[in-house]
């Protein structure tokens, strides 16, 4: 019924969406809506982990093809990312791996990291969450870097597709030959002068931006703000593209951030007029966890940040340190809140929580 409630209060006459689209912040009446719709109370814990203590399993993205669902994350081997892709039948049980995006040649910028994310899924909140096809290829925006080690080093983002034939057959994406937007761009703005981090595109056919394709991704700087040296934190910020291979930064300031710690990790739905960033904080006024939380746009330019509740957090052993980095869907009248879980002992894997009970998972990280 709830979900049914809402659906109604955000019914609108096309007259009323164009208004919306230039409003500059949602009502806290539709903000508590929408959290009413996607939050998750119940954990059903982990669903993937990493086959031994040396990896770090991390950003689940998930994505509809035909009768299977398919998962990308990225693993960290003590050497850099690489991005691998899972199926399910029914969002709780998935298959081992394979690799999507691996090591290459480590003279290239992209040799030694490649966390990438499923580009141009259908975001309409409870519908296909199929990958779409532009120019008869599938799309993913990945960051990158040729540097060992944990996120070392200069991070850029790049684009990489496959052909329609190659996405459900576990086969290496080909990647454009240079990152698109880098830190030492003559366009780059304050906030990210240092490291570009994980980014999400959508394919907005209404051109809200003046463009159909529209990246959000967080990324770090050196500059100060507020009198408050700021090198570490992270902000989430916009750029636009009319061909997915050429970008361009919109906007100088970032569009969701936070005075402290980290916001990052955007993840794009959109719930009748409202569009919904699901995203994760870290170290927020003396807070030392991770946590998921959203926030709601009109235009897709300016966010109104939910100030209630936390939509997952630390609760369980298996996430004890950090819950954080969603992913989120809704099928069959269920919401799914996948995420990164990390324990006391630093291992990483990939949880869901859920809108119902469904049970408790066995699956447990290596001893």
């Amino acid at each position: 019924m709830l979900a049914v409630a809402l659906l109604g209060a955000l019914v609108i006459t096309e007259s009323t969406a164009q208004n919306n689209t230039k409003a500059t912040t949602v009502p806290q009446a539709v903000m508590q809506q929408v959290y009413q719709e996607v939050k998750t109370p119940y954990k059903y814990g982990l669903v993937l982990v990493p086959d031994n203590n040396n990896k770090k399993m991390d950003c689940p993205s998930v994505f509809r093809q035909g009768n299977l669902w398919y998962m990308t994350y990225v693993i960290f081997d003590g050497t850099g990312y690489e991005t691998w892709q899972s199926t399910s039948k029914d969002l709780l049980h998935w298959s081992a791996g394979t690799r999507i995006l691996s090591f290459s040649d480590s003279t290239q910028w992209d040799g030694v990291h490649k966390a990438g994310y499923p580009s141009l899924q259908e975001y309409e909140w409870n519908g296909s969450y199929a990958l779409q096809t532009y120019q008869q290829k599938y799309w993913m925006s990945y960051f990158a870097g040729n540097v060992k080690g944990y996120e070392a080093g200069p991070l850029a983002l790049g684009i990489a597709y496959t052909p329609q034939k190659n996405l459900l057959r576990g086969k290496e994406w080909q990647r454009l030959p240079s990152p698109i937007l880098t830190a030492t761009d003559s366009t780059v703005r304050w906030w990210e002068n240092r490291k570009l981090f994980k980014s999400t595109v959508i394919w907005d056919k209404a051109k809200t931006t003046g463009h159909p394709f529209v990246m959000y991704y967080n990324a770090n700087g050196d500059s100060a703000a507020n009198n408050i040296k700021t090198r570490w934190y992270e902000r989430i910020g916009m750029a636009v593209s009319d061909d997915m291979e050429h970008w361009q930064r919109f906007e100088t300031e970032p569009v969701v951030h936070h005075s402290q710690g980290i916001t990052g990790d955007p993840v794009i739905r959109k719930i009748n007029d409202v569009w919904v960033m699901f995203y994760f904080g870290a170290f927020w006024k003396g807070r030392k966890d991770a946590f998921n939380r959203f926030a709601c746009s009109y235009n897709l330019v300016n966010w109104t940040d939910w100030e209630g509740d936390d939509l997952v957090h630390s609760s369980e052993d298996y996430d004890r340190k950090f819950a954080h980095k969603s992913f989120v869907v809704k099928y069959n009248g269920v919401v799914y809140h996948f995420y990164c879980a990390v324990n006391n002992k630093d291992q990483r894997g990939i949880a869901v929580a859920t809108s119902a009970d469904l049970g408790k998972s066995t699956l447990q990280f290596v001893q």
